[in-house]
């Protein structure tokens, strides 16, 4: 079975290329999200929100691995699906923002840590609580001590 998804938008940020995005992010760079204008009623009420998942096709990655060696994490090997590596099967990137403004179906965010030119696939609002229920970080918390 084939899935195709068309990008509602794009990312613009300071990053040219994926060496240039720090690791960890940094959570005080300012980003936008521009998404077509067919959208812009999908954002009605986004703006209420602090936070926000920005889906995105990661268009410059063309190679996968099933396993991953996290850049913050010496002497680590885990499976590609328990990292955040973007060497996946199928390149998609997840990315909790700050949400400092919604300006027509322009979103100004703080913390993205993706590409400039990136195509955006979808952004939904982040919802504390919810998102985090019974929350464990996997072999995360073995590095945290």
């Amino acid at each position: 079975m084939d899935v195709t998804y068309a990008p509602i938008g794009v990312v613009r940020s300071p990053y040219g290329s994926p060496d240039d995005v720090p690791t960890p992010r940094d959570a005080d760079v300012a980003s936008r999200v521009e998404l077509d204008e067919a959208y812009a009623d999908g954002l009605d009420g986004l703006d209420e929100f602090s936070h926000v998942v920005v889906l995105a096709h990661l268009d410059g990655i063309e190679d996968s691995h099933l396993r991953a060696r996290p850049p913050h994490a010496d002497g680590v090997e885990v499976g590609v699906f328990a990292s955040r590596s973007p060497h996946r099967p199928n390149p998609i990137a997840q990315s909790v923002v700050r949400l400092d403004d919604v300006d027509g179906t322009t979103l100004h965010v703080n913390g993205l840590d993706l590409v400039d030119g990136t195509p955006v696939l979808d952004v939904k609002p982040y919802v504390g609580g919810v998102d985090e229920a019974d929350l464990t970080r996997g072999w995360l918390e073995d590095l945290e001590g």
